[in-house]
């Protein structure tokens, strides 16, 4: 794990460091006047990023609580139970009975949809708490505060200094964070792509594709993040070596390898290669259309009611940003980042209808690396995003946990 800890000299290309395999001598310094000796849990940047995960979560739960206790309408559920609500639930019956479900019920024909990471961790951390919900929130929040020191460094790296606490911040003040908080499985993914992404940015290739491989047994964005790790690879090798160390990218096999793995899984028990893929049109009725389709279908659905509207209308808000941040990272010729996101984006309106796209947008870390440089920069640009986007967490949350259809 050296590679979390060393740094060396800038890029000027794309700024960037090279890994450790290409460090200049003598060049130990840390973004943030940290020494390549000084342990991890003494950095700065870890400190800050930690204890914005920890006050944001604390944040989150005061306010489900004051929902609960005094707005809750006529959903008297205790707090826990409001947890365990849409994908929490589905995961759990993964964990609890495997990908046929609840033998006493029918058969979700959604379930392979979902990869089995999270259930995975579920079961083992089930081993040691007797409940199925508190043992999603507890993956989340552990993970959570993996994901956030990977992304406060990775921030760091790009820099100026101090970018990597705003990065953080516009994480975490994000309506759709709740996702982060609740047993859903961006946290857990997170947790392995950013270390992922950092280690690939400090050229420790068999480090960033192990971790990748965790990913990808986490959620189907595994496959995004597995194709951008080649994207980098051969941008590296272009721009600083040639084709020096050329046989470092057959580790770029490894994050393939659980994909093909659930595949053939699946394969076993349906007969269907793309099991977890067509599970989008048995359990949610999505398949592949047209772009201009889909944008249509889902600005005919912003009227609707039941919370319904306004959720499509984030949805579209949400897919307006991603195209934003396509133009920039295509403009700054970041073509890794490019094609990790675009590859998200790409899919997600391509389908029947938006859906999911803004609990997508956590995993569009270039979002954040952006908004933590420029906040670091300019620190109106964090202190309006905060005072704008910030209170929009607050509805999210509540609709969370009053069961609505959220996300």
């Amino acid at each position: 794990m050296t590679a979390f800890v060393q740094e060396a000299e800038h890029d000027p290309e794309r700024g960037e460091r090279p890994g450790p395999d290409e460090e200049a001598p003598g060049q130990t310094g840390l973004p943030g006047g940290e020494t390549a000796a000084e342990p991890l849990w003494r950095s700065a940047t870890v400190r800050d990023a930690l204890l914005l995960w920890v006050g944001t979560r604390a944040g989150m739960l005061l306010v489900a609580l004051y929902g609960v206790l005094i707005v809750s309408g006529q959903n008297h559920a205790p707090l826990l139970e409001r947890w365990k609500f849409w994908d929490v639930d589905l995961f759990r019956k993964i964990a609890q009975f495997g990908y046929d479900g609840d033998p006493n019920l029918e058969p979700d024909p959604g379930l392979p949809a979902f990869f089995p990471g999270l259930p995975l961790a579920l079961r083992l951390v089930h081993l040691v708490v007797d409940d199925w919900t508190l043992a999603g929130l507890i993956i989340s929040f552990v993970a959570g505060a993996v994901a956030v020191v990977a992304l406060a460094r990775l921030a760091d790296l790009e820099g100026p200094a101090g970018a990597g606490r705003w990065a953080v911040l516009a994480l975490l003040l994000c309506p759709p964070a709740v996702f982060l908080f609740a047993g859903y499985s961006e946290a857990l993914f997170l947790a392995f792509a950013l270390p992922a992404w950092l280690a690939a940015r400090r050229r420790a290739w068999p480090l960033a594709c192990a971790l990748a491989a965790g990913a990808s047994c986490v959620r189907i964005t595994g496959l995004f993040l597995a194709v951008a790790l080649i994207v980098e690879f051969v941008v590296s090798r272009i721009r600083r070596d040639g084709w020096a160390g050329w046989w470092r990218g057959a580790w770029l096999a490894l994050p393939f390898a659980p994909i093909l793995a659930y595949a053939a899984y699946q394969y076993s028990r349906t007969g269907d290669w793309l099991a977890w893929n067509n599970a989008q049109l048995t359990g949610w009725g999505r398949k592949p259309v047209w772009p201009w389709e889909a944008f249509r279908t889902t600005w005919d659905s912003t009227g609707g009611d039941e919370g319904f509207g306004p959720m499509f209308r984030l949805e579209i808000a949400a897919a307006i940003v991603g195209v934003l941040l396509l133009v920039w990272l295509l403009v700054t010729r970041r073509w890794a980042e490019f094609v990790y996101v675009g590859l998200q984006l790409g899919a997600l309106v391509t389908s029947t209808f938006y859906m999911s796209i803004p609990r997508s947008a956590l995993l569009w870390w270039p979002l954040w690396v952006l908004i933590g440089r420029a906040g670091a920069r300019q620190r109106s640009v964090i202190i309006v995003y905060a005072a704008v986007i910030g209170p929009l967490m607050v509805p999210m949350l509540m609709s969370f946990l009053n069961s609505s259809w959220t996300g």
